[in-house]
């Protein structure tokens, strides 16, 4: 197998032949040696430190360049202000081609997200080569389709995994070495790692990091435990920053928080772990968040989680999406148990309504059987929405339910769950989807349950918030947005319309009524009506989220009413044996997705 461009031009650069570099350039390996000299001299190459822009948006576009090592991040303008990252662009790619050729302005900024460095080619130079050599268009042609056709597959493909990572200790003590450690055994389970301390690389040239990073799959700097030279250039190395502490710490003693703030860029992808004693619940998260705001929390208790870590960070993770549907959300916990058969691990975990209660037990670390448990005691052994109140604004006061939640999850705020966790709700005030990873657990449990019409809605913070079902059911597109791996989505809701017997226009008289109920026909109540209509508004919603998810289950529910509470020992059975048969052939794909996300 003839070797890659990067390859090539790793080995150019370790002979510091400048002519075999150029050579070794996507744009000029068609070239022959006297074609490649001509240009040399045309040609420039040049360091970029992470954080620095190699260009901006609206700039004019006077050149394009080949990214010989390192990464660019690639930032839109947004209308509301601000920038969005769109990408990264990789040694071997090329950047501001498509401007250069259409003569417009920069439409994106690039920036550093590492050390990096680039090729240079000026107007004048490129008209030359595509003047003497037409061919070169081909291969810039064929870049660009590959880029098109990136573009229109990344809602099913994972973001860039990182290669390098640096970990910034919170202080002096022992927890990020050993963090180092087990993170480097778990990452050599997908490929070679390798960890490297400031002893291991004095005095050490770029090229010797190079190579470095060119035989292994990762690497793992651990930085000082205070602003030093050697953790500047680990951060600056770094696809990602890994910012660990002892969580019975202070959290306001970040000592190598200075490096941090050298290094702009790096607090864009910065996440944090949070390494606790094993028989320690976390608890104290929001305020290690105020003291050093992050991109992600982890919480690690033992090598279980740093494995976890691992996947989350690497792509080879699985994130579950669970939707609402009333009772026939019991379904979920049958769908659970299958997972945990089938040695699936949910790393991640996002829901709406009923899914998101369920999904928070299992993101708290809640067993299959604790699970169980609390979900009877809570759902089946008194109904919930049993507190019915003078309809002024809703059916049920809300009390049972918000007492439920309370008991359930107490003061636990999001950020403290094992897994990464986020639930939805409808904010009435914008017309807007709520997406809730921080705050009060069963605050915003509670949000995402407010049935309109049935619960009154959630106020506070000058907001009113209900049922996420009401905007999107299913929301695997905000799992998407920022998760790494496979996404299973659970649908437990009925696309079915609301069906009934009955023909009329008004409420009949009271005795009709009572008639229409002795006979036992097909009867329709306020609760079933609130409950079907408030979901209408996602159902097509729901059709484009089960799209994008990489595995969809749709337990067969059809004889599960949406406010049926006693049936949930046959609706988790249900769940179970449907996501048995589906996932004694998906399974194994998803349990090596390490191996198609590498």
């Amino acid at each position: 197998m003839s070797p890659g461009s990067d390859t090539m031009i790793m080995s150019a650069m370790e002979r510091r032949n400048l002519l075999a570099l150029f050579a070794a350039l996507p744009l000029l390996r068609e070239l022959d040696a006297q074609s490649v000299g001509e240009l040399a001299d045309d040609i420039q190459w040049f360091s970029v430190p992470c954080g620095m822009a190699l260009y901006s948006s609206g700039e004019a576009a006077d050149a394009l360049y080949v990214v010989i090592n390192g990464a660019f991040g690639i930032y839109g303008a947004q209308p509301s202000g601000g920038s969005r990252y769109l990408g990264k662009l990789v040694a071997g790619q090329l950047a501001g081609d498509v401007e250069l050729i259409a003569g417009r302005a920069r439409s994106t900024t690039l920036v550093a997200l590492r050390d990096c460095e680039v090729a240079r080619l000026s107007s004048p130079t490129f008209e030359k080569l595509v003047t003497k050599h037409p061919h070169t268009l081909r291969l810039m042609a064929r870049g660009l389709a590959e880029q098109v056709d990136a573009l229109q597959q990344q809602n099913r493909r994972p973001a860039s995994a990182p290669k390098t990572f640096a970990i910034v200790p919170c202080d002096a003590g022992p927890c990020a070495a050993a963090l180092g450690a087990d993170l480097v055994a778990c990452l050599g389970t997908f490929g070679r790692a390798e960890l490297i301390s400031s002893a291991q690389a004095t005095d050490r040239t770029s090229h010797w990091f190079h190579r470095l990073e060119r035989a292994n799959k990762f690497v793992v700097y651990l930085t000082d435990d205070r602003p030093s030279h050697w953790s500047r250039l680990c951060i600056r190395r770094a696809d990602m920053v890994l910012l660990v502490a002892d969580a019975q710490r202070d959290p306001q003693r970040w000592i190598a928080l200075d490096t941090m703030q050298e290094v702009a860029a790096a607090i864009r992808t910065a996440e944090m772990v949070l390494v606790h004693r094993p028989e320690h619940r976390p608890h104290r998260t929001r305020e290690w968040l105020e003291a050093q705001p992050c991109r992600r929390v982890h919480h690690v208790h033992d090598r279980e989680d740093v494995a976890r870590l691992a996947r989350l960070t690497t792509g080879r993770s699985v994130g579950l999406v669970l939707s609402g549907g009333g009772a026939r959300g019991f379904a979920h916990i049958g769908v659970l148990r299958a997972l945990r058969e089938a040695r699936i691990e949910v790393d991640s975990i996002g829901a709406s309504s009923i899914g998101a209660i369920i999904g928070a037990g299992w993101a708290a670390g809640w067993s299959y059987e604790e699970m169980l448990d609390r979900m009877r005691r809570g759902f089946v052994a008194s109904n919930p929405l049993s507190d019915y109140t003078l309809p002024l604004m809703s059916l049920v006061a809300g009390r049972k339910v918000s007492r439920l939640l309370r008991q359930q999850f107490g003061d636990t705020d999001i950020e403290d769950l094992l897994r990464p966790y986020y639930c939805v709700s409808a904010n009435l005030a914008s017309g807007q989807l709520a997406v809730h990873r921080r705050g009060t657990l069963w605050l915003w449990l509670r949000a995402s349950i407010a049935i309109p019409g049935v619960l009154p809605p959630v106020f506070t913070e000058k907001q009113a918030y209900v049922d996420g079902a009401a905007l999107n059911n299913l929301p695997v597109d905000v799992m998407r947005e920022d998760f790494r791996g496979r996404i299973i989505a659970v649908d437990v809701s009925s696309d079915s319309g609301f069906a009934s017997e009955l023909e009329m226009t008004e409420l009949p008289p009271l005795w009709k009524i009572c008639s229409h109920f002795r006979h036992a026909k097909a009867s329709a109540n306020i609760m079933q009506i609130l409950l079907r209509a408030g979901m209408l508004n996602s159902a097509a919603t729901s059709i484009a989220q089960r799209e994008s998810a990489d595995l969809l289950l749709r337990p067969p529910l059809a004889g599960v009413d949406l406010l049926d509470w006693r049936s949930f020992e046959r609706t988790i059975e249900l769940g179970y044996r449907y996501a048995l048969e589906v996932l004694e052939s998906a399974g194994s794909k998803l349990s090596t997705a390490a191996e198609s996300h590498g």
